[in-house]
């Protein structure tokens, strides 16, 4: 499949490698087919989900275990069934990254994961439970010492 984004330009993704929200995300629920794309000119971890359906929507994403080795939400079972259950070998949790013009201000989204079954290519966005993980939890001094340190 091929598509000319705004950010990448134009890309061809092997249907295999697509990634099928079976229920859409959160905010846009009629886009349900991404691709997952690392920007290499880029560091930081930061990853794109770019949609197919849709080239000019891509939403930076990244693994929340870089910046939080303890992160281990809590999500309901059920949540997961659409996309094949929950098998740890094979899921994928990424975090959506809100990068505002004020670049001190960035943050995840550690409430509402996007889970990924690595074995089939479908995914779901989930809301954790509980009250443990905030929705803009802040990453600007975390990425920055990071960087420093490499």
């Amino acid at each position: 499949m091929e598509v000319n984004t705004r950010i990448f330009g134009l890309i061809s993704i092997e249907d295999d490698k697509l990634i099928h929200f079976v229920n859409g995300i959160v905010g846009f629920p009629e886009l349900t087919t991404f691709a997952l794309i690392h920007d290499t000119e880029k560091q930081g971890g930061i990853q794109w989900l770019q949609s197919m359906q849709e080239p000019q929507f891509a939403i930076p994403v990244m693994n929340p275990l870089d910046i939080m080795d303890s992160y281990n939400p809590k999500v309901e079972d059920e949540l997961l069934k659409p996309i094949g259950g929950l098998d740890p070998e094979n899921m994928l949790v990424l975090v959506t990254v809100t990068v505002p013009s004020d670049l001190t201000q960035m943050s995840v989204n550690l409430r509402g994961p996007i889970v990924i079954n690595a074995s089939n290519g479908k995914a779901c966005q989930v809301i954790t439970e509980g009250d443990e993980y905030q929705v803009k939890f802040p990453i600007y001094d975390i990425v920055k010492n990071r960087k420093a340190g490499e």
